[in-house]
């Protein structure tokens, strides 16, 4: 897949933002006035429109993070649904500026079709949903069954592993998203459905009896989802790159919605702190915003543990766990590079 063509040094011409050059990413998403950011269709806790259909989830507030550290406003974003089909001509085009969608770190995504990951948001791996009025309590038990999959995806490839190592036999039943993977599960149609855990859960918190389906323990891949850019203008994937880690590294140190503009406000004895929040250091410049950048961020979206626990945490209907999601200093894999 080629690169697009940004069109943006024609229209911008004449604007400047601040150390941004022109006709990167940055100059058009400040000219146009707000982030074109690509997310799910819809995925309760992830990313779907709600009763008064404003978008709410993980995967959105990372965007509203971003568009918060350049413009101080997090409502300067245009939630662009993307299905997966479509996801990566969308960013590559030209669409979004932004991808945060369930999208899995791999070495082709990120190589062959020339896309940049800013991080990981989101540890996970693969697994099975079955009715608990299927009778099976592991996946290796699944042994001929009839398996629900999204085609052209890493599940599709990691299934057909999974059963070729355990030496056992299945039979697939193609789908195209995870609307129809929901539809064609319950109405009965394969045995079970499998992709990415996270999408499991979110998935089985709308049926009208979760209690009645269980996610299997086997994790049969590693599934490392996360925000990406396009190719070509590392300053833009500078910014949203540290957008992501300011979120992590601001629950590291204690940093929250709640007192972020009280500690931006009086620095504190921490200086790394101080550099987060632009009270030291100038860190802001280089990424061409203001020195309160990650402020604007965390004020929009909370630190990375806020994000998690409102949208798919155990307290809400998705209940996840942190588990690989945690900090590091708290067993898991969640580490943001140091602020200086």
């Amino acid at each position: 897949m080629k690169r697009s063509v940004f069109l943006g040094s024609l229209a911008l011409a004449g604007v400047t933002a601040g150390p941004a050059l022109a006709g990167t990413t940055l100059e058009e998403v400040l000219a146009r006035g707000e982030l074109n950011c690509g997310v799910h269709p819809g995925l309760v806790g992830f990313a779907a429109p709600n009763a008064n259909d404003v978008w709410e989830g993980f995967d959105v507030d990372y965007c509203r993070a971003v568009a918060a550290a350049i413009f101080g406003d997090p409502s300067k974003v245009s939630f662009i649904p993307v299905a997966t089909s479509g996801r990566y001509t969308g960013l590559s085009s030209g669409e979004v500026d932004l991808l945060s969608r369930i999208t899995t770190w791999t070495f082709t995504s990120d190589v062959e079709l020339e896309f940049e990951f800013v991080g990981v948001s989101y540890y996970d791996g693969q697994g099975f949903i079955v009715p608990t009025a299927f009778g099976v309590s592991s996946a290796r038990e699944l042994d001929g069954a009839t398996i629900c999959v999204q085609t052209g995806t890493t599940s599709e490839m990691n299934l057909i592993e999974f059963f070729r190592i355990n030496n056992m036999s299945f039979r697939s039943l193609p789908i195209t998203s995870t609307a129809e993977g929901q539809q064609q599960y319950l109405a009965g149609a394969c045995d079970a459905y499998t992709t990415e855990i996270s999408t499991l859960a979110a998935t089985r918190a709308t049926f009208e009896a979760p209690g009645d389906h269980i996610i299997l323990p086997e994790v049969i891949s590693k599934e490392p989802l996360g925000p990406l850019v396009r190719h070509g203008d590392p300053a833009w994937g500078d910014l949203v790159r540290w957008v992501h880690f300011a979120l992590i590294a601001a629950e590291e140190l204690g940093v929250t919605s709640a007192n972020v503009s009280e500690l931006a406000a009086a620095p504190s004895g921490n200086p790394e702190v101080n550099r987060l929040l632009g009270t030291e250091g100038g860190l802001g410049a280089m990424l061409g915003l203001s020195n309160d950048w990650a402020v604007k961020a965390i004020l929009a979206a909370g630190n990375y543990g806020e994000l998690f626990e409102k949208n798919i945490g155990q307290n809400t209907p998705i209940g996840l766990a942190r588990g690989l999601n945690a900090l590091w200093t708290e067993g898991g894999l969640l580490y943001a590079m140091p602020f200086r």
